[in-house]
């Protein structure tokens, strides 16, 4: 879901997507009829609770922001500097940095399961103790496996985040909020990246981790006033708390009822509909749902984002004479803010196979460019003095094209993919699959440079983006503007007309347990 420093995945949460039962086309139309009259009374409620709830449970994706982002200032200080009193080898480093991402794959289906346990609130609260926990360990570390200790429990709460915060915000939204709402937790992951990157810029390491563990308390002080989400009181049948929880979201005025009678029938239509997991998987269109999103997971990880990542201060530094830019990873902190913002603006209105092809295609060019400015410089120095603004580009480029596509795009599609029936663990396999891929590059990365050289990366990286692409062309389908009905039916192989509808719009059923990722 990713992500972000110089050994972290870059990892964009997902948005919310449409959710939708199955039925009969005069079943659609008589609960949008319901839903519609309903809905008209509801968005007569207040507005701006809603946005404080959904910044308070956003300030949970600043904390995961804040973790995926700390192994870029600190690599050097720790590695080469010795700042900690003891020795990290980078090969040590690289668990350090990457076994956070271990921590996150554990978390992806056991969220679930406390979301509808204990509630989202309190699962959220929950996770304030990993995360400070977490920090605690790395700020008076002795010893290289304190430092692994603590990034793995940082993984635990910062993963578990990625889960429970998007969920929680599309839930206690109302319709004509909800998509805004939905990009806070996006955009605070990329905030919380930048500010890392900008602090650690003029503080060193200790005092970096002491700010960073101040974060979850600050979001457990605030977020322990906001309310439950009402679903999951109308999951439990506690309709009298769902009542309060929506009349602090919409305000004292608002009546209450029609929503909890739609979340009711809800309800009971994903209880009705559930399937055990083994039949889910013998059908065409879960599993072609599946291949998709792991190619997609596959391909987001493997584009290079890592390695672009990692060489950003050595490009930047090499553009300005040999001499480190401290400036250089909050440049591309910046670029990443601005692209995820810009993504969640347009991914509706242009789609979101574009979005692919354009993002893959474009990293192609980037690393392309990257290797051959590598190989140049590998063979004679001097050939690159003039072309140090060309490499800087690519890296500007490459970012700001994975930040507006194949950042996000993919678990937005996780979300557009599954049926509502599957989701609750399909899902979850693919984060568990993007988190597993985003430890692994991020472990071997070192290893894979040493022997293949910098250009060889990067030219095998460049070809992975081209198959992406290709992949995206030949396999992917557009699922803009089309209802989980259609989705499900395309993903069937059923023809859809040019001329047909695109469908009834449909209830949502908001209680998405998919992984928001942050690589």
């Amino acid at each position: 879901m990713a992500a972000q420093d110089e050994r972290e995945p870059l990892i964009t949460p997902a948005l919310p997507a449409n959710r939708s039962g199955y039925g009969t086309v005069e079943d659609a139309r008589d609960a949008m009829s319901k839903f519609v009259v309903n809905n008209v009374a509801g968005e007569s409620g207040r507005k701006l609770p809603q946005y404080i709830a959904g910044l308070a449970a956003s300030g949970g994706a600043l904390a995961a922001g804040t973790f995926l982002g700390w192994t870029a200032p600190t690599d050097k200080p720790l590695t080469v500097e010795g700042e900690y009193g003891f020795p990290v080898s980078d090969e040590q480093f690289s668990w350090v940095g990457s076994i956070s991402n271990l921590g996150a794959a554990l978390m992806c289906f056991p969220i679930g399961y406390m979301m509808k346990l204990i509630g989202r609130k309190w699962s959220m609260l929950a996770m304030v103790l990993p995360l400070v926990l977490g920090w605690l360990l790395i700020i008076f570390a002795e010893n290289v496996a304190m430092l692994m200790v603590g990034r793995f429990f940082l993984g635990v709460g910062g993963g578990a985040f990625c889960v429970a915060a998007p969920t929680y915000t599309a839930e206690i939204a109302q319709p004509s909020i909800r998509g805004t709402l939905g990009t806070f937790f996006q955009l605070m992951v990329t905030v919380g990246i930048l500010f890392v990157y900008a602090v650690g810029a003029g503080v060193d390491v200790q005092v970096l981790s002491i700010i960073c563990g101040v974060i979850p308390l600050v979001f457990g002080a605030i977020f322990f006033f906001m309310p439950e989400s009402p679903y999951y009181f109308v999951e439990k049948g506690r309709y009298s708390e769902a009542a309060s929880s929506l009349k602090w979201l919409r305000g004292a005025q608002y009546d209450e009822n029609a929503e909890i009678e739609d979340l009711k029938q809800a309800d009971e239509k994903v209880k009705a509909e559930a399937i055990p997991m083994l039949v889910a998987f013998r059908q065409k269109a879960t599993v072609r749902a599946l291949a998709i999103s792991l190619g997609l997971m596959f391909f987001q990880q493997l584009s290079g984002i890592n390695a672009v990542i990692f060489y950003n201060s050595a490009i930047f530094a090499s553009a300005n004479g040999g001499k480190e830019m401290s400036s250089a990873s909050i440049i591309v902190g910046g670029i990443q803010v601005v692209a995820t913002l810009l993504a969640s603006v347009v991914v509706d209105k242009v789609g979101r196979r574009i979005l692919l092809l354009v993002s893959d295609l474009m990293m192609a060019v980037s690393t392309i460019l990257l290797a051959v400015y590598f190989q140049l410089k590998q063979d004679d120095p001097a050939k690159v003095d003039d072309l140090s603004w060309l490499a800087v580009l690519a890296v500007c480029l490459f970012i700001a094209m994975f930040s507006i596509g194949y950042g996000p795009v993919p678990w937005l599609m996780v979300g557009e993919l599954f049926a509502n029936n599957v989701k609750a663990f399909a899902s979850p396999v693919a984060g568990v699959f993007n988190w597993l891929l985003a430890f692994l590059v991020t472990k071997v990365f070192t290893n894979l440079k040493d022997a293949m050289g910098e250009a060889g990366v990067f030219w095998l990286f460049s070809g992975i983006s081209l198959l992406g692409t290709v992949f995206v062309f030949l396999v992917v389908p557009e699922t803009k503007g089309k209802s989980l009905n259609d989705i499900q039916r395309l993903l069937a192989g059923e023809k859809l007309n040019a001329d047909e509808p695109a469908g009834l719009p449909e209830p949502r059923d908001e209680r998405d347990e998919r992984p928001a990722q942050v690589a």
